[in-house]
């Protein structure tokens, strides 16, 4: 999943929170470097990737395309999904997505001595071009793909799946559904385990 949606299944724990919005900048055992919680945050995002790309339905997605994208076509699918959540963010939370954003950035700018460097160098353009409300839209999510299509040398072109989106729009919305009411349950389920542990 991308940042959206792990930022939504860390729950209502803020140092959780950062945890898992941090976890792919943290590799192997530097984990246990970090305050508790974060650790818990960290270990939650690596549960949670291994499920989604596990999952029959996401599969369904990144087979769509996987003919044109490869290997890209796990990543696109995680953008696009973060897209579905934040279109249809009321039905997943009571906190307007606006707001819920708002408070998301203020915490990063509390805890930014804790956040791995390269999060601190991207944290002024997320903030600055609010990167998470602008998945709501096409024109949003159209951006992202063009950014992440230039970090690796536009060698992936997918920025081009903007077109599968539209013409699957219907498709990756249902299976984005049904995935996600499944994922909301096993994240609870991580969290309350990792948690004892």
């Amino acid at each position: 999943m991308n940042y959206l949606a792990h930022i939504f299944l860390s729950g209502e724990n803020n140092s959780v929170t950062i945890g898992n919005f941090i976890a792919d900048g943290i590799k192997g055992k530097d984990y246990k470097k970090y305050p508790k919680d974060i650790q818990t945050g960290i270990l939650l995002h690596r549960q949670i990737d291994t499920y989604t790309d596990s999952h029959k339905t996401v599969r369904q997605s990144t087979k769509r395309l996987h003919a044109k994208y490869n290997h890209y076509s796990g990543v696109i699918v995680d953008i696009l999904y973060d897209h579905f959540l934040a279109k249809n963010w009321s039905k997943y939370s009571d906190i307007p997505l606006e707001d819920y954003i708002e408070t998301f950035y203020h915490s990063l700018e509390k805890n930014y001595e804790l956040l791995p460097a390269r999060i601190q160098k991207m944290m002024p353009y997320m903030i600055t071009d609010n990167w998470l409300l602008s998945y709501a839209s096409i024109e949003g999510i159209t951006r992202v793909l063009n950014g992440m299509n230039r970090r690796i040398k536009n060698i992936s072109n997918m920025n081009e799946a903007i077109n599968e989106l539209e013409e699957f729009y219907s498709e990756f919305e249902n299976e984005f559904t049904l995935f996600f009411d499944d994922l909301i349950i096993f994240s609870k389920k991580q969290l309350t385990e990792i948690s004892k542990n």
